[in-house]
């Protein structure tokens, strides 16, 4: 079964980068992506059983990736959620894993990690 990944980031290159890499080297499909917290709990509220793995941002054009994990409290059995950010420092990975993160990645030095979780998850 395909990976099926909702993308919260509010930068289009990164966004566009990530969909593409996601899609290319894990052969996950991305199926919705939003860019602001009110409209990745919108996008979650309404397709509870479309998408396998979240992955959010911290920082958002409005609002958090913190609050968009404290939405993924809620979510369902077998489902994941992973921050990928710039800021992955100690108390930002503590304050994600408090939320219910499975997993945290810096986006400039744990690309390959995280692209390994997405792959792992792919084929659970």
């Amino acid at each position: 079964m395909t990976l099926r990944v909702f993308l919260v980031e509010d930068n289009l290159t990164i966004r566009e980068n990530l969909v593409s890499t996601i899609e290319e080297l894990t052969g996950g499909h991305v199926i919705g992506v939003a860019e602001t917290e009110g409209g990745a709990v919108r996008w979650l509220d309404a397709n509870e059983g479309a998408w396998d793995l979240a992955v959010t941002d911290l920082f958002l054009k409005s609002g958090s990736g913190l609050g968009v994990l404290e939405r993924l409290r809620r979510r369902g059995a077998g489902k994941r959620a992973a921050m990928l950010t710039n800021y992955a420092t100690p108390e930002i990975r503590l304050r994600c894993e408090e939320l219910g993160a499975d997993a945290v990645f810096d986006k400039s030095t744990e690309l390959d990690a995280f692209l390994a979780f997405c792959a792992q998850r792919d084929r659970e």
